[in-house]
C-alpha cells in the first residue's frame, strides 16, 4: 500500500472512531511505528487530523456537527458550479425532480430555471427560493413541510410524509461525507430520513459531492454507495478515492473545477445522457 493510500485510510479511521492509536495502525498496515508516526504528522501538517502523544484524534468539529448552509455557501465554489453546470445535463423538459438540501444542490437549481415545464420537489428553502424568484412560469415548485435544520433542509415526519406519496423521475442528492465504510451520510439524523425517503420516490439517483466529502463521516447514514446510479464529482478527488468509488457506484462523472455545461440531449426517460 502507497503512502498516500495508507493515509486516506488512516483518516477514515479517525473520522468514523474519534482516534486512533499509533501501535494499533502498525499492526493493522504491518508497518513500523515510525511509518505510522510520518503518516500523522503529514495529515496533521494538513490540518485534517489532530496528533497527540500516542495516536491522533479528530480536528475540529465532530460528526455531529452541522455547518449552515451561509457557512457552506462560499467553499469550493468553482467545484460546485462544474459539478452542477454537469449535473444539468441530466435534466430534460417536463421531468419530474427532487433535489436535496445543500449549497451544490442549490447550485444546480439556479441551472435549471430555463428548463421548460420542469416539476422540482425539494426539502430545500434556498432551492425552493431560486426557482420561484428565477423559474419558467411553467415549471412547478413543490416544498415540503417539516422541521428546518441548520442547513436549510425541511425534515421530520411532515417532510417524509409528502415525499412518499411521489413518484419522481430522478433524485439530486447531496451529502455531508462519503466513506467507503459508511456510504453518502449527514450529521442530521433527521435529514438522513428525509433523504432517505427523496431516494426511495425517484428512479434515479444522482449524488452531487466534491471532493472535500471524500473521507468525512456523518453520524448518520443515508443509503450505501452502490445505491448511486451516478456520482459526480470534481478532479481534485484523489486518484485512490477514483478507484474505490468507481468499482461501487453505478457510475462516476469528474469534471475538471473549470468545466461548464454543455448541451444535453433529451430522452424519454426524464434523463439526458
Amino acid at each position: 500500500m502507497l503512502a498516500q493510500q495508507r493515509q486516506v485510510a488512516i483518516l477514515e479511521r479517525v473520522r468514523a472512531t474519534g482516534g486512533v492509536r499509533v501501535t494499533d495502525l502498525a499492526a493493522e498496515f504491518g508497518v513500523s511505528d515510525m511509518t505510522i508516526r510520518r503518516d500523522l504528522e503529514a495529515l496533521n501538517e494538513r490540518g485534517l487530523l489532530a496528533k497527540v502523544h500516542g495516536g491522533a484524534t479528530v480536528a475540529g468539529p465532530g460528526s455531529t456537527d452541522e455547518p449552515g448552509f451561509r457557512a457552506k455557501s462560499v467553499r469550493q465554489l468553482a467545484e460546485k458550479a462544474a459539478i452542477a453546470g454537469r449535473a444539468a445535463e441530466l435534466v430534460r423538459p417536463g421531468a419530474a425532480v427532487a433535489l436535496s438540501a445543500g449549497t451544490t444542490t442549490a447550485e444546480l437549481a439556479r441551472r435549471l430555471v430555463d428548463v421548460p415545464g420542469l416539476t422540482v420537489v425539494t426539502n430545500s428553502l434556498p432551492v425552493a427560493e431560486i426557482l420561484h424568484a428565477g423559474g419558467r412560469p411553467d415549471q412547478t415548485v413543490v416544498l415540503t413541510g417539516g422541521v428546518r435544520t441548520p442547513s436549510d433542509a425541511l425534515v421530520g415526519p411532515l417532510a417524509v410524509g409528502a415525499i412518499r406519496s411521489l413518484h419522481l423521475d430522478l433524485l439530486f442528492l447531496g451529502v455531508h461525507g462519503i466513506s467507503e465504510r459508511a456510504g453518502f451520510t449527514t450529521p442530521n439524523l433527521m435529514e438522513a430520513e428525509t433523504n432517505r425517503a427523496l431516494v426511495a420516490a425517484a428512479d434515479r439517483l444522482v449524488v452531487l459531492a466534491d471532493h472535500t466529502k471524500w473521507g468525512t463521516v456523518g453520524i448518520s447514514a443515508i443509503v450505501e454507495l452502490s445505491a448511486a446510479h451516478v456520482l459526480v464529482t470534481d478532479d481534485r478527488l484523489p486518484s485512490e478515492a477514483r478507484r474505490s468509488l468507481d468499482d461501487r457506484v453505478g457510475e462516476l462523472v469528474v469534471v475538471p473545477a473549470a468545466d461548464g455545461p454543455r448541451a444535453a440531449t433529451p430522452t424519454a426517460t426524464g434523463v439526458a445522457r
